[in-house]
């Protein structure tokens, strides 16, 4: 029997080939801080839409009580994130991203504005924040663009937004108009 989800009140039933079944609530972003777990969550949550910061516990990893929360949950329009100050084993790096989907230019310069402050600029629409956590800034355009079904508009797109930091939807759409 393959896998299959069957809808299970909030989450999903999973029912898998040994016939196991699970629910699952929810899957949640955790990202690894060094002490800044509540300052990275003040940050994200004070940058997207429809965000905020949900609780923490403040304790240390042997459960005494600490200045400093342990985790710290928060939503980021919608989507759950959990700050674990777990402190300086693990750094962020470029093998892991967020992807932000953007309507239009405005969009592209909002974020790419605030996520890059204190953090710095790479190509092709990639970041990192001010915390090492690496943001792709993507135009909706830029991927209707690549998806035409000409390889000339494709390629030309390409080559546009390669060496780009920032992406520019006016260039990317110059390029596909050749």
């Amino acid at each position: 029997m393959p896998n299959t989800f069957l809808a299970f009140g909030g989450g999903k039933q999973l029912r898998t080939p040994t016939g196991w079944d699970h629910h699952m609530k929810d899957l949640i972003n955790c990202l690894w801080f060094d002490g800044q777990g509540l300052d990275a969550a003040r940050f994200y949550t004070g940058i997207f839409p429809n965000s905020a910061i949900v609780s923490h516990l403040d304790m240390d990893s042997q459960g005494n009580p600490s200045s400093e929360p342990l985790t710290v949950e928060f939503n980021l329009n919608g989507r759950s994130f959990v700050a674990l100050n777990g402190g300086p084993l693990f750094k962020f790096n470029e093998s892991i991203s967020f992807q932000i989907m953007c309507e239009d230019q405005a969009e592209v310069d909002y974020y790419w504005e605030k996520l890059t402050a204190g953090g710095e600029e790479s190509q092709c629409g990639w970041l990192k924040d001010r915390f090492g956590l690496s943001w792709q800034v993507v135009p909706v355009r830029m991927v209707e663009l690549l998806g035409d079904p000409d390889p000339e508009v494709t390629r030309r797109v390409t080559e546009a937004f390669l060496p780009m930091r920032k992406l520019d939807i006016a260039v990317l759409e110059a390029a596909a108009r050749g």
